[in-house]
């Protein structure tokens, strides 16, 4: 069961719901990077928004109004853009809406939503044959991006978590992060030189397309195969009250 919002430029956002998960790769079902361990718990106290698939070059457009992608087309998603740009992004779409609630995930945010709830390589299970039924990688995109929400989505409704483009997340990346993370709602590390990547994009291998899949870049670094998505929070009282029906209806039927 999923409550979706719509906001002033058309983006369209999942309600994702209070929960517990378990963080990480596994070395001897995938083959974990070192920095995606140790596996360790993560709660987060309050349910969230997140964009269903990532920002597209018409989004992009309405509040920057230019364009700056190399693969056009308006439902695809935006790219060669900086972590400064998204960020410039979400500034900009904050004033249009009268808010300070959207703004980048936490690489644990982005790790949850991808899982939606699973605990296996990808969210829908350990087995690479399935992933062109879910992402846009390099055994299936041509060597480009393509329009964002035309493959299946995972179970909480989020689609091109897989793939499409690499998402610029908020947190600074540090290699062993994990070993000192808190258990509640990490934000990641104080300061650092690269920021987090997640998913995998239209040329990556099956492998880097993993939930737990960790990669860095510059902030300043611009590619056609990195984008982003936004999340957006519930720091209003509407949105909690929205949020508690929803969470409502959804232990009613457990």
């Amino acid at each position: 069961m999923q409550d979706t919002m719509t906001n002033s430029i058309g983006m369209g956002l999942n309600l994702l719901p209070a929960g517990a998960f378990i963080m990480g790769g596994d070395w001897d079902t995938e083959q974990a990077d070192e920095n995606e361990l140790p596996k360790h718990e993560i709660l987060f106290d309050k349910p969230f928004y997140m964009g269903m698939v990532p920002v597209t070059q018409s989004q992009w457009h309405v509040i920057m109004g230019d364009n700056p992608s190399e693969f056009s087309g308006e439902d695809h998603p935006v790219e060669s853009v900086s972590h400064e740009d998204a960020r410039a992004f979400i500034k900009r779409l904050n004033e249009k809406e009268g808010t300070g609630t959207y703004r980048l995930p936490t690489e644990a945010e982005w790790e949850y939503a991808a899982r939606a709830g699973s605990t296996s390589t990808y969210c829908f299970g350990p087995e690479t044959v399935r992933l062109t039924k879910y992402a846009w990688f390099k055994n299936n995109s041509g060597g480009a991006t393509h329009p964002v929400g035309e493959l299946a989505p995972n179970d909480w409704g989020l689609c091109d978590m897989h793939g499409n483009v690499h998402e610029w997340c908020a947190d600074w990346y540090v290699r062993d992060y994990y070993a000192i993370s808190p258990s509640r709602h990490p934000a990641g590390p104080r300061k650092g030189v690269a920021r987090v990547l997640r998913g995998g994009d239209w040329g990556s291998e099956a492998w880097y397309c993993r939930c737990a899949i960790r990669s860095l870049s510059s902030p300043q670094r611009r590619s056609p195969r990195v984008g982003f998505r936004v999340v957006k929070g519930l720091d209003d009282h509407a949105g909690q009250k929205k949020a508690s029906r929803f969470l409502n209806k959804v232990f009613s039927t457990r």
